[in-house]
């Protein structure tokens, strides 16, 4: 009975040993981080591939409102591309809050495997069964000849084509430039230049005060007209009106200088340093799910 026991308890050990070794090595994928609409953790698609793509979907958002990714990783191991997707969805929540018109196209590039996640507003659009065409008809076979970029590219372009057809509500513009600060870097920009340049001339004519509240009022309805918030167009407005003053006063306590030193200040205004930080093609930083809730609905495939 001794030994009998003590070779159980062996045994048991052996097996807890053995456990201890595989649990962690089929540990599930982490939910990588949302850097940008583009996510490749495999260096499939190069830089400019990468920057087109971010262009394509920023612009769709832009205009119809839904937000799209795309995440490339190496494997889902030991989860299934479904069980690895919805937590993606979860993590990410791509698409607007109770809209929830979100879609994201993931690839297991080593597994072969790769699936259209599809949030609950655009269920009706997005149905399975056409998600399941997007990735048989569209993408896997350019993947089958390599060209991975093309298959992503042909199959994100059907997505909004069949996003295009479902009627949504209209993308709120104030909400996507918070979403994307770096396209305020230009309004900016502008109202620096204006303030100073162009609100130079309403000041020598109306005065420093009439002239920069002139001036400000001029760049806060551009701004809304432009971004379509009065809130943010209120903002530019004031910040233009204390430049335009200040700079104004500026030039006016500093010996031996006149009016003209707004010339300097104008083209200093107006370099390539300001614009420079906003053609940058990447999403970096300046991209986020808006909400979007997903109940699993989609479609997967192979290649």
């Amino acid at each position: 009975m001794w030994r009998a026991r003590s070779a159980f308890t062996a045994l048991v050990l052996a097996i807890a040993l053995l456990l201890a070794f595989a649990l962690p090595a089929s540990a599930d994928v982490a939910v990588p981080e949302l850097t940008g609409r583009v996510v490749d953790q495999t260096g499939t698609l190069s830089s400019s591939d990468i920057a087109s793509l971010s262009q394509k979907l920023r612009d769709f958002e832009s205009r119809k409102g839904s937000q799209i990714a795309v995440l490339i990783v190496p494997t889902t191991q030991p989860e299934t591309i479904e069980q690895f997707s919805i937590r993606v969805a979860e993590a990410w929540k791509i698409g607007r809050k109770k809209i929830d018109d979100g879609a994201i196209l993931v690839v297991a590039k080593n597994d072969r495997h790769l699936r259209i996640e599809v949030g609950y507003g655009l269920e009706g659009a997005l149905t399975d069964v056409t998600s399941r065409r997007i990735i048989d008809e569209d993408i896997t076979p350019k993947f089958r000849s390599g060209d991975f970029a093309a298959g992503i590219d042909a199959g994100v372009d059907r997505m909004m084509r069949v996003i295009d057809g479902e009627p949504l509500p209209s993308p709120s513009r104030s909400a996507n430039f918070a979403h994307n600060l770096d396209d305020l870097v230009p309004v900016f920009a502008v109202a620096l230049f204006a303030s100073i340049g162009v609100g130079g001339f309403f000041r020598a004519i109306l005065g420093r005060l009439l002239g920069s509240l002139v001036t400000g009022g001029i760049i806060a309805a551009v701004t809304w007209f432009i971004l379509g918030s009065a809130a943010l167009a209120a903002a530019v407005g004031v910040l233009g009106f204390i430049i335009g003053f200040v700079a104004d006063l500026f030039s006016a306590i500093t010996p031996g200088t006149g009016r003209s030193r707004g010339g300097p200040w104008s083209s200093g205004s107006s370099g390539g340093g300001w614009s420079s930080g906003s053609s940058s093609s990447s999403d970096s930083g300046g991209f986020s799910g808006g909400g979007g809730s997903f109940g699993g609905g989609g479609a997967s495939g192979n290649w």
